[in-house]
């Protein structure tokens, strides 16, 4: 399990999440670097030993206005394995994500509007670069389609390995910047339940609660809070093996 630290981009800059609460996000505040540039952050991040990278592009989701010259400088200025969710629904967009560098690109329930985009996205780009993002929120499945929203995360889950998803991302924004803890019990039954591979975030806390998610099968493990403010030491995560 590697450990994938999460930027999220908001008026061009790194805000601090919390909560999904994105009209209150501030420019975050790192012991990792003093910059809240984001390809300053991610060059901090670099330098600190991670190898892949998670970035949220608010503007895209809430504006469509995503940031290609944001993602074509991490590429070109680090080695990081890029992730975006840039509220993607189209394959045009999609293949634009990608050719500005991105590694992978990350299909949000929150802005999913078919699970039939996820089959063409699969279909045109290939199962290792389409992660898709079961987001939650005070306890229900956040997304744009009413059919998805119905929906419990096993359910979708399971809709998503039968339309060739390989690895997905489970994501509880009342958790995000919070160090509450992850949703461990709906983590079990998507892992006991389907053979996707899963990463997890919101709300990890600890480096004992990442020797746990690794202990259950987990293959990453998206951090922001606890990293900037000091509490998981890169060194700590080195020792354990998880950058």
């Amino acid at each position: 399990m590697k450990v994938i630290p999460v930027i999220d981009v908001l008026n061009g800059i790194a805000v601090h999440g919390i909560r999904g609460e994105r009209t209150k996000y501030q420019p975050i505040k790192s012991v990792l670097t003093k910059s809240a540039d984001p390809v300053e952050v991610a060059t901090a991040f670099e330098e600190h030993g991670f190898t892949c990278l998670y970035l949220a592009d608010l503007d895209a989701i809430l504006n469509k206005s995503p940031n290609f010259g944001i993602y074509t400088q991490i590429s070109k200025k680090t080695d990081l394995k890029l992730m975006v969710d840039a509220g993607i629904t189209d394959i045009s967009l999609a293949k634009q994500v990608l050719d500005a560098g991105v590694h992978q690109i990350v299909v949000g329930s929150e802005t999913l509007t078919s699970i039939n985009f996820v089959k063409q996205a699969v279909t045109a780009f290939g199962e290792n670069k389409i992660v898709v993002s079961i987001d939650q929120k005070q306890g229900n499945l956040l997304s744009a389609s009413e059919e998805i929203s119905s929906l419990d995360a096993v359910s979708f889950a399971k809709q998503l390995t039968t339309a060739g998803v390989h690895q997905v991302i489970l994501l509880d924004l009342d958790r995000v910047g919070t160090e509450h803890g992850i949703n461990s019990e709906i983590l079990q039954n998507i892992l006991d339940q389907t053979g996707v591979d899963v990463l997890v975030g919101g709300g990890i806390r600890s480096l004992t609660e990442l020797g746990q998610l690794k202990t259950l099968g987990v293959s990453g493990a998206l951090v922001a809070t606890v990293l900037h403010n000091g509490k998981l030491s890169v060194e700590s995560l080195r020792d354990a093996g998880l950058l």
